[in-house]
C-alpha cells in the first residue's frame, strides 16, 4: 500500500485542486463571508464515484488493486473536506446559535400560524 500511498495523495490533490478551481470563484462572489466553507462542502462525488468505479471492476475496466486506490481517493475526498470545512470555516451563523442555546434561548422556528408547536 506504501507505493499506492503517493497515487492517492496525487488524485486526492488532483480532485480536491478540481473542486476548488470549479467552485471558490462563484462562491466567493455569492457568498464572499463563506466561500471556502461552501467550496469545500459542494461536490464530493461520493455516489457517483464509488458506483462507476464499482462499475469499471465488475466490467472488468479496472483491477482490484485500481479499485482500492480510487475507493479510497473518492472516500477521501469526500471526508477530509468536510472535517476541514466544520472545524476551520464553519459559517458565523452556528457560532452564535450555539451562543444563543448556551444562554437558555429557544432557537425553534415558529409556526406560520405564529404559535409554537
Amino acid at each position: 500500500m506504501g507505493a499506492n500511498a503517493g497515487l492517492i495523495a496525487l488524485l486526492f490533490a488532483v480532485k480536491v485542486g478540481a473542486k476548488i478551481a470549479g467552485v471558490y470563484p462563484m462562491a466567493r462572489r455569492f457568498l464572499p463571508k463563506d466561500a471556502w466553507y461552501t467550496t469545500l462542502l459542494m461536490s464530493t462525488g461520493l455516489t457517483f464515484g464509488t458506483i462507476s468505479a464499482s462499475f469499471g471492476l465488475n466490467a472488468g475496466i479496472i483491477t482490484k488493486d485500481q479499485f482500492s486506490v480510487i475507493l479510497t481517493t473518492v472516500i477521501l475526498t469526500a471526508v477530509l473536506p468536510t472535517l476541514i470545512a466544520q472545524r476551520f470555516f464553519a459559517p458565523a451563523l452556528a457560532a452564535a446559535e450555539g451562543e444563543r442555546d448556551a444562554r437558555g434561548e429557544s432557537t425553534q422556528l415558529s409556526v406560520a400560524g405564529g404559535e409554537e408547536p
